[in-house]
């Protein structure tokens, strides 16, 4: 596997899993503005040419924004985003910043195991914060 920066010719893959992962996905656009904008970071895992997952952050003065954290159902369980998730917050302190953020709908076990194992602390609750399904987002901080 190999985790490297996303480019423009990823987005159409990256925009796929995001539309079979999540209930109110990114645009191709959003995803451009993302990438194109110097504080922010996003990477993609590929294997055999193929796009398995993608995370990314918004650096904002000192601190990275974690955003968009999908694997391709397919290859889920292999520990794809711990290895993405790794490398992410690796190049992000080798940019400056000191802390990292994130929020995860409070019904997603799993994610908040892997985000605990990383060593992510809870800091409070986001009432209402997701729609379709609507849910409380937690905030977690590392």
């Amino acid at each position: 596997m190999l985790v490297r920066k996303m480019c423009e010719n990823d987005i159409p893959f990256v925009h796929e899993i995001e539309v079979n992962t999540f209930s109110d996905p990114w645009s191709r656009d959003d995803f451009k503005k993302s990438i194109l904008d110097v504080n922010n970071l996003y990477l993609v895992v590929e294997e055999n040419n193929e796009i398995l997952g993608y995370c990314g952050f918004w650096g904002v003065v000192g601190e990275g924004q974690i955003n968009n954290v999908a694997v391709k159902e397919s290859v889920r369980g292999r520990g794809i985003a711990r290895i993405m998730l790794n490398s992410l917050i690796q190049k992000g302190k080798e940019q400056g910043l000191e802390a990292f953020t994130l929020e995860v709908r409070v019904n997603n076990h799993p994610a908040i195991s892997l985000y605990h194992s990383l060593g992510f602390k809870d800091a409070g609750i986001r009432k209402n914060f997701y729609e379709k399904p609507v849910e409380d987002a937690l905030i977690m901080w590392l």
